[in-house]
Formats: C-alpha cells, sequence, structure tokens
C-alpha cells in the first residue's frame, strides 16, 4: 500500500473480476457510495471529498484495475482492461463489503466504468455521479479537426500494443506530469506530494494505463454502438457536471447525456479537470444531491 492514505480510513484488499486484486479504502457509515478515479490518479484524488461524505455514507474507494496499489494484469485480451470487466470488479468488491446496491460517482476513466456499471448492472447502481467527461461513443465522435488535439493523448495510447507503451515510457516522468498541470487551471491543486504520488504511481503502470486507453478505442467503442442499437439506457439517475468542452468543441453535453438517462441533469462548474480536488465541497454538494435524487 502506498504511504498516502486517506484519514482515518482502513484498507482492505479485495478481489474484483477473476479475483484480480482491488485496493480500497473505506470509511463511514449509511448509504453506500463508491468513488471511481480518473486519469493519471488513484483512489487518493477523491480524499477530501470521502472524509466529507463519511459522516453520513459509507465511503468505498478503490483504485481502479490497473492504477494505483491494485492489480495491473497483462492485456491478454481486450476484455482484460474493458470497461466492462472493470465494472464487475468495482461490483464484486462492493459486494464483498456486503452492499448489493449503492451510490456510484465517477470522474473521467472511473466516469466511463461507472456508465458501464450503470448499463450492465441497473438492479445495482442506485445513482451514477459523472464528473467531466463523455460516454465513450460520444467522446470519439465530438473529436474532430484541429480541435481534436486536446485529446490527442487518446491516439496516442489507441495504437496497437507496443509503440505507445515504449514512446511513454520514454519520457513517463513528463509524460504524465504534463497532463496534471495542463489541468489544473491555477496551479495549486495538487501539494508536492500527492503530485509526486500520481506521477510514480503512473509511471509504475504504464502498460495497464495503455490497455485501459486501448480499449476505449476498441471493445468499449463497440460495447456502447451495441447498447445504442440496442435502445439501452440507463435507469437510475444521473447527474453529470463538468466543465464546458462542448462550447470549444461544438456539442450540448446535456443532450448527449439524456440520450443515455432520460433522468439526467447537467451542472456546468467554474473549475479545471481535477475539480474533485479543486472544489471538494462542491463536489460533495453534488453527490448528496443525487443521493436525495435515488431516495425520490
Amino acid at each position: 500500500m502506498t504511504s498516502l492514505s486517506i484519514e482515518d480510513f482502513r484498507y482492505l484488499t479485495l478481489p474484483g473480476d477473476a479475483d484480480v486484486a482491488v485496493n480500497v479504502a473505506v470509511g463511514g457509515n449509511g448509504p453506500a457510495v463508491v468513488l471511481l478515479h480518473g486519469f493519471p490518479q488513484t483512489h487518493l484524488m477523491w480524499r477530501d471529498v470521502a472524509r466529507d461524505l463519511a459522516t453520513d455514507h459509507t465511503v468505498i474507494v478503490p483504485d481502479l484495475r490497473g492504477y494505483g496499489d491494485s492489480a495491473k494484469p497483462v492485456e491478454e485480451s481486450p476484455e482484460t482492461y474493458s470497461k466492462r470487466t472493470m465494472a464487475n470488479d468495482i461490483v464484486a468488491v462492493a459486494r464483498a463489503l456486503g452492499h448489493d446496491r449503492f451510490g456510484l460517482i465517477g470522474h473521467d476513466r472511473g466516469a466511463l466504468v461507472g456508465v458501464r456499471a450503470g448499463l450492465d448492472h441497473p438492479e445495482t447502481v442506485r445513482y451514477l455521479g459523472i464528473l467531466d467527461v463523455l460516454p465513450t461513443l460520444d467522446t470519439w465522435d465530438v473529436l474532430h479537426g484541429v480541435d481534436a488535439k486536446v485529446a490527442w493523448h487518446l491516439y496516442l495510447m489507441a495504437q496497437p500494443a507496443g509503440l505507445p507503451e515504449k514512446m511513454i515510457r520514454a519520457v513517463a516522468d513528463e509524460f504524465f506530469a504534463s497532463f496534471l498541470d495542463a489541468w489544473d487551471t491555477d496551479g495549486s491543486t495538487f501539494t508536492p506530494e500527492i503530485r509526486r504520488h500520481y506521477i510514480d504511481s503512473s509511471v509504475r503502470a504504464v502498460d495497464s494505463i495503455v490497455a485501459d486507453y486501448r480499449a476505449t478505442a476498441g471493445i468499449d467503442l463497440a460495447m456502447d454502438r451495441e447498447d445504442r442499437d440496442a435502445g439501452r439506457t440507463l435507469p437510475m439517475p444521473v447527474g453529470v457536471i463538468s466543465q464546458d468542452w462542448g462550447s470549444q468543441l461544438g456539442f450540448d453535453a446535456a443532450s448527449l447525456w439524456r440520450t443515455w438517462a432520460t433522468d439526467s441533469t447537467y451542472e456546468p462548474i467554474d473549475a479545471g479537470h481535477f475539480m474533485a480536488e479543486e472544489k471538494p465541497a462542491d463536489i460533495a454538494r453534488f453527490i448528496r444531491g443525487l443521493s436525495v435524487r435515488a431516495d425520490g
């Protein structure tokens, strides 16, 4: 386990899909909510939000497979890091802790896992919160022309195994630091210790991180298309909180989300991509609002 931890949370290693070891922090008491981190981060991105929510929730904060202190299985097939497999990890972990139903909040990569969990396990996910991302299918659809350069890393890590891993490992510190620095709006969101933790954790996980992104350009995309063609949607309350990427790339995020979830809300936020660390009180409020909606 990393030397950094969420204060007053206990740490466990629990089996995910196919018994993959998942590092998870657990704290608080009350209705269960699972918080899934994004890139290039670990479960520690939720530290302030998690402590806030733990006053009235049981808060479950895993490292996704391939990240942080969770196992990093070799990419034996596209399924290894598909969002379906990663969602199955989360459902297995929650059940091991005694929770057959829970709220699910995801940021960035974690939000993609959350969407797949909501589609595949609608009886399990009480409500779904999304921070600063679009569904996989819509993400690829809205990227076009020179404006797509904002997502250049998606294209790099979509390439066949071998070359992207080698390129990233050659400058791994600089590669991962570039996202932390570019997406931190005021340059003060991370302490030096947290910033170093994210970089070091990612450097140790180059192969699995690339495999996660590669899946999003392949098997995850195919799953989204299958669901859209079949008319599947997210039946639980869905809340989205995001920067205004739509004005830059020419899409209406609220409208895109309504095609996936009729019971959805969209809330803009004046914050950078790392909003859970920049404005944790706002994100905790957002999550509590979703929990109230789910209670009817």
